[in-house]
């Protein structure tokens, strides 16, 4: 059975006193083993602040970036050595703010994955279509694109990674895709892993991202191909993200 995973972007959201009190309340509800995996992807300046209060936790931490390069002239950039120190575990890659907003193309995304990979990190490499890629009919189209872009390096890779896909419609919108509408793009991503390697698709875990809450995170991770949740907005508050854990976790316990 893959893994159950949770996963909470705060993106650019945070303050100490603000973190600690939702840290503290998450390390209170969460047991140190817990049923699927639980983690937060903070921002950089808050990563020794997880490492200080999820040490001793059932909670695991990481960024929501990582730089493509290792070091060098590259001001205002994080390698993933940097991130790693913290005792990060976790990396976002290729997010669709980061596409979007900042420019990241597929092969930079790439560049990021593999680099966060060299440092010891598990990337989550996100994936997803328009509203406008959607009505065209090209969803699969640009999940092949974004997936092929990271399969050309080779399947290997994602023995130690994660996929996401986050339709970038229902990313803060209050949109979400229909399980049906998840499952189906869980199942073709599995699918075009699979024409490499049956065995690393059987593994890789694929979650879903985009405006999910604890009102639908049951129905959401009950399908097939999804196997938890990258949790935006819903990760801010604890008692939310308690709850779409708690969803993942009865998918592990049978429940």
């Amino acid at each position: 059975m893959r893994a159950k995973l949770v996963v909470g972007n705060w993106k650019l959201h945070g303050g100490l006193k603000a973190n600690q009190q939702l840290l503290e309340a998450l390390s209170k509800a969460i047991p140190r083993k817990p049923a699927a995996v639980c983690a937060v992807c903070v921002p950089f300046p808050y990563l020794a602040q997880a490492q200080q209060l999820l040490a001793d936790t059932g909670i695991q931490w990481g960024a929501q970036d990582v730089s493509r390069y290792e070091k060098g002239a590259y001001t205002g950039d994080v390698s993933g050595a940097m991130v790693a120190e913290f005792g990060s575990r976790y990396a976002i890659v290729g997010h669709s703010e980061r596409r979007t907003l900042f420019g990241d193309t597929d092969a930079v995304v790439v560049e990021k994955y593999a680099a966060a990979q060299r440092a010891g990190l598990t990337p989550i490499f996100c994936v997803g279509e328009t509203l406008a890629e959607r009505e065209r009919g090209e969803t699969e189209a640009v999940l092949a694109r974004q997936l092929d872009a990271l399969l050309a390096r080779g399947v290997a890779a994602l023995q130690s990674g994660v996929i996401a896909y986050e339709p970038v419609w229902a990313i803060g919108t209050g949109k979400t895709a229909t399980s049906a509408q998840a499952q189906d793009a869980h199942a073709f991503l599995r699918g075009r892993v699979a024409k490499q390697d049956a065995a690393v698709a059987a593994r890789v875990p694929i979650l879903y991202g985009g405006s999910v809450k604890a009102a639908n995170a049951a129905e959401l991770f009950a399908m097939a191909d999804v196997d938890g949740g990258l949790v935006g907005g819903a990760s801010l508050a604890a008692d939310e993200f308690v709850a779409i854990w708690q969803a993942a976790g009865a998918q592990v316990k049978g429940v």
